[in-house]
């Protein structure tokens, strides 16, 4: 057996990880969508939100990383690091900004358009040859999606627009990633991923501070309840461990074997909004989401058999925020 081949030796312990990846990231988006949502000791404010998102996973790499010792830290392409930081950080805002404001299940389902988005990218700006095939379900996916928002019909309005920004920035991250994938390891590139995050977010946390006034920044801090804070915390926790669980799935099975159970996150997702918030999809944003997931799931399966696409690296980080 191959090195690779043993590497990929375990798959069922890779789709175990992949589902715990799905639960923690459904689970991200929901308390980030429950910490903003207004109430006595709650509201917190989305940049705020991503400023801790960002710092708990830098700190936690760097004392993963520490042991290590100095090289462990080091990029050999930080430029790459910081458009590929930057590009994250965008669909962050835009994911953050999108759950405050709308039903987990329905949100996922449309960000879920990614691998969709990736065909679109690949075909413009890489000039890779598309089959008609991949059209077909980027197509389909589309139609999932317009069953989803249903134009007219006043379910979500102007909101739908922040995951399919989210959904376009972060395929932009994936063909960027892909492009580029074996410059660092893993961990360095989970770490400079929070770096880059934390780095950008404190200044403008400040800067938003400052333009609200000091002393009102301070009172909505103040009034935050411990549990609110714990939440932030946690925000941060499920981030970081989520993505590590990806990595480590990675490293269990192959990626064309794992990519379509990243589309279990929409059912846990409807299972936190259920149990959280009382929401249940109705019937035609079911049928949207299953055409999203039916779509996006082949044409993950498909990329990921592309020559050159088993190496895992390139889908470290396919999961969002």
């Amino acid at each position: 057996m191959s090195s690779r081949g043993a590497t990929h030796a375990h798959p069922l312990q890779g789709v175990l990880l992949i589902l715990l990846a799905a639960a923690f990231f459904a689970s991200l988006d929901s308390t980030a969508r429950g910490v903003s949502q207004p109430g006595p000791g709650w509201g917190v404010p989305v940049l705020l939100i991503m400023t801790v998102r960002y710092t708990v996973q830098a700190v936690v790499m760097a004392v993963a990383l520490a042991p290590r010792g100095r090289a462990a830290f080091l990029s050999a392409h930080p430029r790459f690091q910081w458009l590929r930081g930057l590009l994250l950080l965008a669909t962050s805002f835009f994911s953050f900004f999108a759950v405050s404001l709308m039903p987990v299940p329905e949100y996922t389902a449309i960000n879920m358009l990614t691998p969709l988005l990736v065909t679109v990218l690949a075909a413009g700006l890489l000039h890779e040859k598309v089959s008609a095939l991949r059209w077909v379900l980027v197509g389909g996916g589309f139609v999932g999606a317009l069953i989803v928002i249903r134009p007219g019909s006043g379910a979500f309005g102007w909101v739908v627009v922040l995951p399919l920004l989210a959904a376009a920035t972060y395929a932009s991250f994936q063909v960027l990633t892909s492009r580029l994938a074996g410059a660092d390891s893993p961990l360095t590139t989970h770490f400079w991923t929070g770096l880059v995050g934390t780095v950008v977010m404190w200044p403008v946390l400040g800067l938003a501070a400052a333009a609200h006034g000091l002393d009102a920044s301070l009172a909505i801090a103040q009034r935050l309840a411990p549990v609110a804070w714990l939440a932030l915390l946690a925000c941060g926790l499920l981030a970081t461990v989520g993505h590590l669980f990806l990595i480590l799935a990675l490293g269990k099975a192959r990626t064309a074997t794992l990519m379509p159970f990243l589309y279990t996150q929409i059912a846990f997702a409807a299972l936190i909004a259920w149990a959280a918030f009382d929401h249940v999809p109705d019937r035609w944003a079911w049928v949207g989401m299953a055409v999203i997931a039916g779509c996006g799931a082949t044409s993950a399966g498909l990329n990921m058999r592309r020559p050159g696409a088993a190496t895992p690296t390139a889908a470290v980080d396919v999961l969002p925020e």
